[in-house]
């Protein structure tokens, strides 16, 4: 059971072929197994960098990697909240550019920053493979928190998920984040996960605000969001090994 749970997750979070396709409610009932995809994705692009001696380079193609090996869900939810974000009027109004399939101006722009300044934090880390892989693991810890206390607005996946969630999901994602101990510093680890708390509850309570709660494309924008949060945080404390 677990290891369909694993499977699902894959599917859900990444574009890796997992063979069968497996019921989306056996990752749904263990979402706690979310950071486990971010040491796939993570390590894949770690791998890839670790032979490349160009810091840009190396920066670009680590986080094309991870975006393209989720198959730019996330980074796609980012695009939508950017267009809501620029929008002036009603609740009804920013949902409805939300969840329009349309991407605008705001979208790119939103996109484009976020991009920038993780862009720019990867390529100035001590190790910019143990950046990547960091910023993966703490990046699906916070969807974790979204899933299981981010009231949804509207029917949806994120609905679904939040249905399955149980608040003490949260926390065994947490502990699933400790191997990054062997390479990250305790207290570097310990910005990683307030870092990420702090990021995902302003995204909830902004969400809340702006839209009534959270749906699949404010869970998607916050993993991009904490992923660029997180490895600046690096950047200004040199705490990597």
């Amino acid at each position: 059971m677990l290891l369909r749970s694993f499977a699902a997750l894959l599917q859900f979070c990444t574009i890796i072929p997992t063979g069968k396709i497996q019921d989306f409610g056996d990752f749904a009932r263990r979402s706690w197994l979310l950071p486990l995809a971010g040491y796939i994705t993570g390590g894949i692009a770690a791998l890839l960098v670790f032979f490349i001696p160009s810091p840009p380079l190396a920066a670009a193609v680590a986080l094309a990697t991870v975006l393209l090996l989720s198959g730019l869900n996330h980074f796609d939810g980012l695009l939508d909240l950017g267009d809501a974000l620029m929008i002036r009027g009603s609740r009804e109004k920013r949902i409805s550019v939300l969840t329009d399939p349309h991407v605008g101006a705001g979208g790119v722009g939103f996109g484009l920053c976020i991009t920038l300044v993780t862009f720019g934090a990867l390529q100035s880390a001590a190790v910019i493979g143990y950046a990547i892989l960091a910023g993966e693991v703490f990046a699906k810890l916070s969807l974790s928190v979204m899933t299981a206390f981010g009231k949804p607005f509207r029917d949806g996946i994120h609905s679904l998920l939040h249905a399955s969630s149980r608040p003490y999901f949260p926390l065994i994602a947490g502990l699933l984040t400790l191997p990054l101990l062997l390479i990250l510093y305790p207290l570097s680890w310990i910005v990683g996960i307030v870092l990420t708390l702090i990021t995902a509850a302003f995204m909830m309570w902004r969400a809340d605000r702006i839209f009534g709660g959270v749906n699949g494309d404010v869970a998607g924008a916050t993993h991009e969001i904490v992923r660029a949060v997180v490895i600046t945080g690096f950047v200004f404390l040199p705490l990597l090994h």
